[in-house]
């Protein structure tokens, strides 16, 4: 028998009004992800000055299913979105890796991509780091947190590194107040016309955010919440032991 009922119970996250200061990594699966998961945080980071940088990881080619757009117009499209919803935020330091979509990749292909992010983590001197969290369902959310998790072993981050959500709930530890810049986030989704054509994420993706609002003050009406990233696991953990 359990000795203490109440350990089940998820724990109450912090409550932020601002988040830390510092120099921020923003990684995003594909162009809006940095929206839905992070763009209220973010924003307050750049209206406190401080330097955000945004990584796409993915070309973005399947978010237009009925191929509406020929592929290198979408391609341009979709960063060219991320852009303009991003200047909504206050960010504008972009830089999209063009990985193709919808597939975990060999053991090999991950280790390279993380790499990548290792270096840039090293490169921008980043304070704090926000990528997708390991739990999304979404393949690509998934990959693109299980190669932040070794980037941070692999280039000897001491920083702040936290799991975001976009389609799948986590049990967040911090809940940062963003009503003040909500308004904002949602002119930077409507940014994103080639993705609403197909799903409804200013209802959709945003519904989190509202409930993420119970932790907050009364007056809150929106929150964006957050995890500890982690460590790499399994079979990455095993992965970045055989890399020395």
């Amino acid at each position: 028998m359990n000795p203490d009922p109440t350990s089940e119970r998820a724990p109450l996250p912090r409550a932020l009004a601002r988040p830390a200061r510092g120099r921020v990594l923003l990684l995003a699966p594909h162009a809006d992800d940095d929206v839905l998961g992070a763009g209220g945080t973010c924003a307050l980071h750049a209206e406190q000055g401080d330097p955000v940088h945004v990584i796409v990881a993915y070309d973005g080619l399947e978010g237009d299913p009925e191929r509406r757009f020929a592929r290198t117009e979408l391609r341009e499209r979709r960063q060219r979105e991320a852009r303009e919803g991003g200047a909504h935020l206050g960010l504008s330091s972009y830089e999209f890796l063009q990985y193709a979509e919808g597939h975990l990749p060999a053991p090999h292909e991950l280790l390279e991509a993380a790499r990548k992010l290792a270096a840039r983590l090293r490169a921008l001197a980043v304070d704090t780091l926000y990528s997708p969290w390991v739990g999304e369902h979404h393949v690509d959310h998934h990959v693109l947190a299980r190669a932040a998790r070794l980037a941070v072993a692999l280039s000897g981050f001491r920083g702040a590194a936290w799991g975001y959500e976009v389609w799948t709930p986590l049990v967040p530890t911090v809940v940062v107040d963003v009503t003040s810049v909500h308004a904002r986030k949602v002119a930077a989704l409507r940014e994103h016309a080639s993705q609403l054509a197909y799903l409804d994420i200013l209802h959709k993706g945003l519904a989190l955010g509202a409930q993420r609002a119970m932790y907050l003050a009364k007056e809150a009406r929106y929150g964006e919440a957050f995890a500890p990233l982690g460590e790499p696991y399994g079979s990455d953990r095993e992965l970045l032991r055989t890399t020395g």
